[in-house]
């Protein structure tokens, strides 16, 4: 997601990250349709006051090509929302 220019918002030590689309609003617009187009499951949380998307990815059977697949569903669907570095 950072590559793709949207901003990391946590420091990514093991298999937790967080991610703004901008405000509120549009990070759960964003949230809901990930979690409708059904390739991944995101949950939303709040992050220093900044409300963002959790990732985490915590299964042993998650393959580079799962986490592939999730990023470009991500990046799909925020792209309907905003821009990256909004």
């Amino acid at each position: 997601m950072k590559a793709a220019g949207y901003p990391i918002l946590n420091d990514v030590v093991l298999n937790q990250v967080l991610v703004s689309f901008g405000d509120a609003q549009t990070t759960h617009r964003v949230i809901a349709d990930i979690q409708a187009e059904g390739t991944c499951w995101c949950g939303s949380t709040v992050w220093q006051g900044q409300t963002a998307m959790r990732i985490s990815v915590s299964s042993w059977a998650t393959t580079d090509a799962d986490v592939e697949k999730s990023l470009a569903a991500m990046l799909r669907v925020a792209g309907k929302y905003c821009s990256p570095e909004f």
